[in-house]
């Protein structure tokens, strides 16, 4: 795998795959007498992306062809390879109803080969705009994961984890400016396994990219949350420039040692050291988590003065709580007792208010007698 994110977003034009779509790229050919194959958009381990027209619907629109070319030749591995390619695709169709992620405009299989057509997104990808522009404030990276975190959360929803979240999947799309997520791994998962099930060493394969993938990825157990830490990294990338493998680690707990290199604020570094942990389970566990933090920054000054770690004074009569261990039902009963405690003084101030006011009409009474 590519370490750097310049060789990750460069073309690659090195031919890896002999194929048909490849051989028709810039000729008058047109592919299943729709697709008209312009050129490669890059080539991977798992086949080659082509920018093609769609000839056949008015204007001839832009589309992305993704071939998919499975290892195999096992014919009983092949056809299960077809039905995960069928699932895979169907739910790329259900997400793509998202205005954040390609839509899916049909799929097939030609000569034991898959093919995925999804939808063009005019635009340049977050490496490219980082190696343009330069590096990202605080508040720009922040409203980046505004713009990113729900559409990361619609996914997980959707029992899917994108496995490949990094600047060059990320376009930022130039009609309108809407960030979209491109280039889904849980697809190129399903022909990992596919190949790798006759063989051994299955787990020396991953799908992912060094550095932007946590070690449960690279183990082949990701979860919801390795895309969260995934999207972490990006967002050093966009404050640093930095590609992952750039940073130091630590040697004790391997978390990224990127506070030198990014001035953020301290409330956002917590918020990035977490999406970064190590461990699965100390990271923000879904995307709302990480919404839920951003909306409350500005709110701390107003809830430090409301907050206190003092323990509320006793009211006259009110039982204390007893230290040690207490069983639920015991514990449950004191509390019981001083709600009654607190509910008992309260109407006793109602009784004396109520008197007060009384005694007071009669003393106004007795003036204007008198």
């Amino acid at each position: 795998m590519d370490s750097s994110v310049d060789k990750l977003d460069n073309l690659r034009s090195t031919p890896q795959h002999q194929t048909v779509l490849g051989q028709m790229c810039g000729s008058d050919l047109l592919f299943r007498d729709r697709y008209k194959v312009l050129r490669t958009l890059g080539r991977g381990g798992f086949g080659v992306t082509f920018l093609a027209e769609d000839v056949r619907l008015p204007s001839n629109p832009l589309c992305v062809i993704k071939q998919l070319c499975p290892k195999v030749s096992n014919p009983v591995v092949l056809q299960r390879a077809c039905q995960r390619f069928e699932r895979e695709a169907k739910i790329l169709s259900q997400l793509g109803s998202h205005a954040q992620i390609p839509q899916l405009l049909n799929y097939f299989q030609v000569d034991d080969e898959f093919y995925l057509v999804q939808e063009y997104i005019r635009g340049r990808t977050l490496a490219k705009e980082i190696k343009r522009k330069g590096t990202m404030p605080e508040s720009d990276v922040k409203q980046f994961l505004c713009e990113l975190l729900p559409v990361l959360d619609y996914i997980h929803q959707n029992q899917v984890i994108h496995r490949d979240i990094k600047p060059p999947n990320i376009i930022r799309c130039q009609d309108d400016g809407r960030l979209v997520l491109i280039d889904f791994g849980a697809v190129k998962e399903q022909f990992v396994e596919v190949g790798e099930s006759t063989q051994r060493g299955a787990t020396t394969h991953f799908v992912g990219t060094l550095g932007f993938a946590p070690p449960e990825q690279l183990a082949l157990r990701p979860t919801f949350s390795s895309d969260i830490f995934a999207l972490g990294v990006t967002c050093l990338y966009l404050l640093t420039g930095r590609p992952p493998m750039e940073f130091d680690y630590d040697v004790v707990t391997g978390e990224v040692r990127w506070q030198d290199y990014a001035a953020v604020s301290d409330y956002f570094g917590k918020i990035l050291e977490k999406m970064l942990k190590i461990s699965p389970r100390d990271r923000y566990q879904s995307a709302n988590e990480i919404l839920r933090a951003l909306d409350l920054e500005p709110y701390l000054d107003k809830l430090a003065d409301c907050l206190s770690n003092q323990p509320r004074p006793l009211l006259p009569g009110e039982e204390p709580m007893p230290d040690g261990y207490l069983s639920p039902i015991v514990r449950t009963a004191i509390a019981i007792r001083r709600w009654k405690a607190r509910l008992k003084l309260r109407e006793g101030h109602k009784q004396m208010d109520g008197e007060a006011e009384t005694i007071q009409e009669l003393v106004g009474s007795s003036k204007h007698i008198g």
